[in-house]
């Protein structure tokens, strides 16, 4: 598996695929004036699901704002429930 950051001004997605096709994909958008990064959508084609890998694009979205000193508001529902089941993201998460 392989993500890639398609980043355009102050959006952008996160792609997860395998060595055939996209398996998910995850949008954001960025606030740099307010350090926030926004998981807007997260998509797992369905022949994908339930293997975790919606998860894999959350956590890769986490990396990629701890990277860049943003905080994360999880706009996706998805998103949310995923990271209020994790232990490691209080420093980072956006909860209102």
């Amino acid at each position: 598996m392989k993500f890639e950051n398609n980043r355009s001004g102050n959006g952008g997605v996160l792609t997860l695929n395998n060595e055939i096709k996209e398996v998910g994909r995850l949008t954001y958008t960025i606030f740099p004036e307010e350090n926030k990064f926004i998981i807007s959508f997260v998509l797992v084609h369905p022949e994908f699901e339930g293997r975790g890998m919606g998860k894999y694009l959350v956590e890769e979205a986490i990396r990629f704002a701890r990277e860049n000193n943003w905080k994360v508001y999880p706009h996706c529902s998805y998103a949310r429930a995923v990271m209020t089941k994790m232990n490691d993201v209080d420093d980072i998460f956006i909860r209102n």
